[in-house]
């Protein structure tokens, strides 16, 4: 008899619990807006749930090796066209596109310390909904991918001088004048 009464008891919670979710869901109480920055409560939970999901799917990702150069300047390359003007780079410390972000974009100088290179790889493969990191696995192969990680392991020890010089270098293998204004 105790135990049916749990039972019952903890299905009645959880049907409350899923109806005050549909409820809300319904009701258009949170703000979507970017403009606005989530409570900290919410963003906990989507912190959490984002980290704990990367690191269960990146578990059993093989790295190669990642220190050739020539992989390192195509990574800087894909970087360079897709990503700096979210993650910034060494003496860039804004963009248009990045101040309107909500969430705003890790610094990639930051975060890699902190972050395997099989985390790299699978957010930049998978992207991460609802954050505006793109799934780049749609348009690239996983050796694009790689390159940009063996990029990305360089970045916290780069100056602003050696990323200009590597931009330089991209802009003269393009046939671009020395000159050209660097991507900002």
């Amino acid at each position: 008899m105790r135990a049916t009464l749990i039972i019952k008891t903890i299905a009645a919670l959880i049907l409350l619990t899923l109806a005050g979710l549909i409820g809300y869901a319904y009701s258009g109480l949170y703000d979507v807006a970017a403009s606005e920055p989530d409570n900290a409560a919410m963003r906990w939970l989507l912190v959490t749930v984002r980290d704990h999901s990367i690191d269960r799917r990146a578990a059993g990702i093989e790295v190669p090796p990642l220190t050739d150069p020539e992989l390192v300047e195509e990574g800087f390359e894909h970087y360079h066209e897709m990503c700096v003007d979210c993650h910034l780079a060494p003496g860039v410390d804004s963009s248009e596109i990045r101040q309107g972000l909500n969430p705003q974009p890790p610094l990639l100088v930051n975060v890699i310390p902190h972050s395997s290179p099989a985390r790299l790889f699978w957010v930049i493969k998978n992207g991460v909904k609802m954050s505006g990191m793109p799934a780049w696995g749609t348009s690239h192969s996983d050796q694009m991918i790689w390159a940009m990680v063996a990029f990305l392991e360089q970045l916290p020890n780069m100056t602003p001088a050696q990323y200009q010089a590597m931009e330089k270098k991209l802009a003269g293998e393009a046939g671009h004048d020395e000159d050209m204004p660097a991507k900002r």
